[in-house]
């Protein structure tokens, strides 16, 4: 069997929390990753998706090492990279990079597009001048632009143009593995549909392999090959997406399922969504996170935290109860099948359902 592409284990990040001016005192922690530990393989896209605040994005840049950890391990291609520094480290970023969330913010506006993707070119210290503008007029070519473009400076394209602007600087220096930091959801609907078609397109020609995060369902059903579900700090379920979807076994996975909104803002789901708020992560709860919101929670969930567990081949779960739950109602509007089309009407329904209920 091969080794995957990349190991996470128990990864952590505890941000201190200080009071005071003069002699600032550490008065707790907040745990912004707490344990988590996921595998991806090459060729795979592994979704990590849950609610704001759950650690999704946190989580991405440990991977990256552009945060330190608090704890854990990552390997990538076999190798322990939480110990590396100076140039190996400056090695490994060839092999792993990143698509922001905001395509107007992570582009430098004095650079133009042509300076911005040869950058990493020279960073690396890749080839030429003749060979850097060439591979530059490539990777335009690659993300549907035209090799002109180089000439203009971001505030002269749209936010879709921008995001591919930002893909294509990641694909520069040819990685194996790119994170995908929500890379759609600060665009128009319509121009979503677009670049997750285009970044399918780029993983099938170039091998990539995907960490995709983000909140939106409807995206997800369309890129992963398999799901890891986060809350507070925790992942609490990872299974095919398939599988996830036709059959969640958490709680709060079932939860963010019932949350997407319907095509028809009038009728009712089969159960009502959990109340309250997401607990701090400087002062969990104790037992299972989920507890102080699930409707399906006993004793034994306040007490004893549930480990994250295989319950089926491929799919794991952190709960108590998964194999006594009632059976999950099936998320309607992110099961159609064809990849483009689909994706487009999915995302309609959703953004048409958040318009009429705004309205109403």
């Amino acid at each position: 069997m091969s080794t995957p592409l990349l190991e996470v284990e128990n990864l952590a990040k505890h941000y201190p929390v200080k009071r005071g001016l003069v002699m600032a005192k550490t008065v707790g922690m907040v745990r912004a990753v707490d344990g988590v530990s996921f595998s991806l393989d090459r060729g795979e896209t592994l979704a990590l998706v849950g609610e704001s605040g759950c650690g999704k994005s946190t989580t991405a840049r440990l991977v990256l090492r552009l945060i330190e950890p608090s704890a854990g391990t990552v390997r990538f291609e076999g190798t322990d990279i939480t110990a590396m520094s100076g140039q190996p480290l400056r090695r490994l970023r060839r092999r792993m990079q990143i698509v922001f969330q905001d395509p107007f913010a992570s582009l430098n506006p004095r650079m133009t597009v042509g300076d911005i993707l040869e950058e990493p070119l020279i960073v690396h210290e890749i080839g030429d001048r003749m060979a850097r503008r060439a591979r530059v007029n490539q990777l335009l070519g690659l993300v549907g632009l035209a090799s002109y473009h180089a000439q203009r400076y971001p505030h002269e394209f749209s936010g879709g143009q921008r995001q591919r602007i930002g893909i294509a600087r990641a694909l520069a220096v040819e990685p194996a593995l790119v994170v995908c930091d929500e890379p759609v959801s600060a665009l128009d609907v319509s121009i979503q549909a677009q670049v997750v078609n285009l970044l399918k397109d780029l993983q099938a020609r170039l091998g990539l392999s995907y960490l995709f995060i983000a909140h939106d369902l409807a995206v997800v059903k369309h890129m992963a090959d398999r799901v890891a579900v986060m809350y507070l700090g925790k992942i609490v379920e990872v299974a095919p997406k398939d599988a996830l979807f036709a059959n969640p076994r958490h709680p709060y996975t079932r939860t963010l399922l019932l949350a997407i909104p319907r095509p028809d803002p009038h009728r009712r789901g089969a159960k009502q969504l959990p109340g309250g708020d997401m607990p701090s992560p400087m002062n969990p709860p104790p037992g299972c996170r989920f507890h102080t919101r699930c409707p399906f929670a006993t004793d034994i969930c306040k007490s004893e935290d549930p480990p994250l567990r295989a319950i089926e081949s491929g799919h794991m779960t952190a709960c108590h109860h998964a194999e006594t739950l009632p059976a999950a109602v099936a998320a309607e509007g992110v099961h159609a099948a064809s990849p483009a089309a689909a994706l487009r009407l999915a995302l309609y329904a959703e953004r048409r359902g958040r318009i009429t209920a705004t309205a109403g």
